[in-house]
């Protein structure tokens, strides 16, 4: 059970979940096939090597195991990160939390919500990402970026204050 499903008032009901867009692991990617090809390339020369009485070897050997963990290590930390950002819009207000050891969290009610900003770049577009700004009453702009699907949590919101002024 996350943070959102935890923290719901009595009778509140999660309408809208998104998450980070998968374009954040996109570095850690591309450092984890970079630190796997070199790692791999030691292992095959250290075992290939011609000079096993030197040592040369196993230290190929050890060094590539040591960058193939780094690598996924990286990919590791990475991907827990993406996952520990929830985001959700209830029939009551938005919450946002972010992060594994520090937390932020954003809790707004949509009765103080004046607007939710979506920017994109042309890239974001094409990809389904984005950043949105939760702007609350009184000032407060919440910024998050690399949003999966920022129009449709912006839509979300727009339906839940449409749905409020009807009552």
């Amino acid at each position: 059970m996350g943070y959102v499903e935890q923290n719901l008032n009595p009778g509140e009901r999660i309408l809208y979940t998104t998450h980070l867009h998968w374009i954040v692991l996109f570095r850690s990617i591309f450092v984890d096939t970079l630190f796997s090809a070199a790692g791999l390339a030691l292992i095959v020369w250290g075992i290939a090597g011609k000079h096993p009485e030197r040592g040369e070897g196993q230290v190929a050997g050890i060094a590539g195991l040591l960058l193939l963990l780094a690598g996924n290590v990286i990919l590791a930390i990475a991907a827990v990160r993406r996952n520990a950002t929830e985001m959700a819009v209830t029939d009551r207000r938005v919450i946002i939390k972010v992060g594994v050891l520090t937390k932020r969290t954003v809790e707004v009610f949509l009765s103080k919500i004046e607007s939710v900003g979506v920017e994109q770049t042309l890239w974001g577009r094409m990809m389904g990402f984005g950043s949105i700004s939760v702007r609350g009453t009184g000032g407060t702009n919440e910024p998050f970026s690399h949003v999966a699907n920022p129009l449709e949590f912006r839509r979300q919101v727009q339906n839940q204050l449409g749905a409020q002024l009807n009552l």
